[in-house]
């Protein structure tokens, strides 16, 4: 695979950098941007070459992203970058080759990410991306109520369960349509995290929209071990499930 390191895609701020990784094979290839898990206080766009690899070997582009995060930004800081890096993969990928489509994701801190873009038009309507441009998204173990460490930094228990403008629970219907996406949990995932997934979907299917155009995963393990693990032949069981969800969408 060809691999680009610490390219900005917002200028001005030193978190936002991303690395592109591509495709051997082909030139013309689907696109997967993915953020990092991490609590938004940790965690590194720079860990999932292991990851990358198992995109590239399929024909498909992986794009892993920086954010700023928790002590030094605060909401929506992180959002914001979320919005940046797909407005600058929309602006920029045909640079490195032919697009076939821009899918989103994140795991964990980076699926509450990719939510919020999904759900509340806001975002990506600020930086000129129409928010049906997206191909899908993929929603890993994220967080639909309000962040945990949004709560921290307002002063609240962090064990709370609060719907407010930071929830990507809150702007569910506001829509006709979303683009396609698949929701992931673990069956010992975070203390209530399975819970909050099944009311998104609950929520999805009382406004009705197609149950087909939303999907769920549960896995065996905790939180997002799923993500870190191999299968018998050596392959990110994670990128595998991203490419069933890439392949249902006759992406690849």
């Amino acid at each position: 695979m060809k691999k680009f390191e610490d390219v900005c895609y917002f200028q001005g701020i030193e978190e936002c950098l991303l690395d592109i990784y591509l495709p051997d094979n082909t030139t013309e290839f689907p696109v997967f941007l993915y953020f990092h898990g991490g609590g938004l206080e940790g965690g590194s766009y720079k860990d999932y070459e292991y990851l990358a690899k198992d995109f590239t070997s399929n024909g498909v582009a992986f794009i892993s992203a920086g954010y700023r995060k928790y002590p030094k930004a605060k909401y929506p800081d992180f959002i914001v970058d979320a919005a940046n890096a797909v407005k600058w993969t929309f602006d920029n990928i045909e640079k490195y080759g032919k697009c076939r489509g821009i899918y989103v994701g994140g795991s964990s801190a980076g699926a509450y990410l990719s939510m919020m873009l999904c759900f509340d038009r806001r975002y990506l309507d600020s930086v000129g991306v129409d928010r049906m441009a997206v191909s899908g998204y993929y929603h890993d173990a994220g967080q639909p109520t309000s962040h945990y460490n949004y709560l921290r930094e307002k002063g609240i228990d962090t064990r709370r369960v609060i719907v407010d403008e930071s929830a990507p629970l809150f702007y569910v219907g506001l829509e006709e349509s979303y683009p396609p996406m698949h929701f992931v949990n673990s069956d010992k995932d975070m203390q209530n995290r399975p819970e909050q997934t099944t009311l998104i979907l609950s929520t999805l299917k009382h406004f009705g929209f197609d149950e087909n155009t939303y999907t769920n995963t549960v896995t065996i393990g905790t939180h997002c071990e799923h993500t870190r693990k191999i299968d018998e032949n050596g392959q990110s069981v994670f990128a595998l499930m991203v490419m069933d969800f890439l392949k249902k969408k006759g992406a690849v």
